[in-house]
């Protein structure tokens, strides 16, 4: 059998401000291959470059990576504001109808950071711009030096800083052997409302939903808050995570053959 191939959603960028580009974290691409035991094949975040039907007949599986970017506020009824720039409103597009079609057609979905907020979108619930600005809720951003440039160093950024307690008999809690793990924290905006189908299987000491799963999903449609892709070939959490992913993968290859 053939390695499987996972479609990893690529984010609009600029280089020196001028040429613009679609891009994707290595992390994000090495998990995949090194852990899922896939081959990664980056498409376009671009609604008239990406036709999501014919993605679906190629890939066995899809990435929703973090980005810098922000949901557009419109896509949950909210209105935009300038300081939580930047938008990616191209990737919204792609993203939500693709997260749709994965979890219809039993395609393996794995949504990471700002791929979990997308799959609470695409299922009709809402975000918090700033969940560091809501009641009792901890700064969940990346740390940052005392002049507010981002820390230099990796194993800070990246480092574990708060626990989450998952559901009790849940999904995550039986692919991970625990009920409560730790995780890394980089992101601002994050879930306000549950959408329909999505069901909350893990919650940070805030209150902070950090892990789902979408409801009678024919395939795995799983969604983090934390970046799983950080080191998962030695992190046990993140590893299990991506194990179960190409599992999956491969389990949608044989019954497809």
């Amino acid at each position: 059998m053939r390695r499987p191939v996972v479609g990893v959603i690529g984010n609009a960028h600029r280089i020196e401000d001028r040429f613009t580009v679609q891009m994707v974290g290595e992390r994000n691409l090495r998990a995949i291959t090194d852990v899922a035991g896939a081959v990664p094949l980056m498409f376009a975040g671009s609604p008239e470059i990406t036709d999501v039907g014919a993605l679906l007949d190629v890939v066995d599986g899809v990435v929703l990576t973090g980005a810098r970017a922000n949901v557009h506020p419109t896509r949950f009824k909210c209105e935009p504001h300038i300081s939580h720039e930047p938008y990616d409103i191209h990737r919204d597009e792609v993203a939500l109808a693709l997260s749709e079609a994965c979890v219809a057609r039993g395609i393996p979905l794995f949504g990471i950071c700002r791929g979990l907020q997308e799959m609470n979108v695409a299922f009709g619930g809402s975000l918090h711009p700033e969940i560091r600005e809501l009641p009792g809720r901890m700064n969940h951003r990346m740390p940052r030096l005392e002049n507010g440039d981002i820390h230099p160093d990796p194993l800070v950024v990246f480092a574990d800083r708060h626990d989450v307690t998952l559901t009790p008999g849940g999904v995550f809690a039986k692919l991970l052997g625990c009920e409560t793990i730790r995780v890394n924290s980089l992101h601002g905006q994050g879930i306000l409302e549950p959408g329909e189908r999505v069901v909350i299987e893990g919650v940070a000491e805030d209150g902070t939903i950090e892990a789902i799963r979408i409801a009678d999903a024919p395939g795995f449609a799983l969604g983090v808050q934390w970046h799983a892709e950080y080191d998962p070939q030695r992190n046990p959490i993140n590893k299990k995570l991506f194990e179960a992913f190409g599992a999956a993968l491969r389990e949608r290859q044989r019954a497809a053959a």
